[in-house]
């Protein structure tokens, strides 16, 4: 954190794929041309799987869903939702490859400018909001996929499991900048 202080993590969504070429495993995902963030653990789960990650700008997605600049795009449903990607999209394939997540940062020269009492007061505002916002997320998401089945969307339920260990098999974990010892530790929470 260079010495910045994480106030609050904020649950951001399971992110899912959608697409216009449907798809229940990675080898059906050969060549998929599919819009990714251009960043290693992002573009993991499509390159483990042969499709072709394509990193585009957030504010252009939509445009080039429609034009077939790219086949497919992932993120979390409610994400689907607001930018309205099930516009331009037949499909949602709920490949579940990311839990994300938001830090909320402050640096120590703002922490410098405030009482004792008031980065107290920061960091519970900023905690409740996190936990308000963690919970209004998590609940969207379980009314999501039957509000995208009323819209006509197909929702397509694949083996998870399988995409991991292909993702596993394929990508060193040092190229996400992740060590496997905490991916094991994590795996472990039971």
């Amino acid at each position: 954190t260079n010495g910045n202080t994480v106030l609050a993590l904020t649950y951001y969504g399971v992110r899912h794929s959608t697409t216009n070429k449907p798809f229940k495993n990675c080898d059906e995902m050969k060549g998929l041309k599919m819009r990714v963030p251009d960043a290693p653990a992002y573009t993991a789960m499509p390159r483990a799987c042969g499709a072709n990650p394509t990193p585009i700008a957030f504010a252009e997605v939509y445009l080039a869903l429609q034009n077939g600049t790219v086949d497919a795009q992932e993120n979390p449903l409610p994400t689907i939702e607001a930018k309205k990607f099930y516009e331009v999209q037949k499909h949602i394939v709920m490949t579940g490859h990311i839990a994300d997540a938001l830090l909320t940062i402050v640096a120590p020269s703002v922490l410098a400018k405030m009482s004792a009492a008031e980065q107290k007061t920061l960091m519970e505002v900023t905690q409740e909001a996190a936990e308000k916002a963690t919970l209004e997320i998590r609940k969207r998401e379980g009314e999501l996929v039957g509000i995208f089945k009323g819209k006509g969307i197909n929702i397509i339920e694949v083996d998870r499991t399988a995409f991991q260990q292909r993702v596993l098999k394929a990508v060193e974990f040092s190229s996400m900048g992740l060590d496997k010892k905490d991916w094991d530790r994590v795996v472990a929470i039971k």
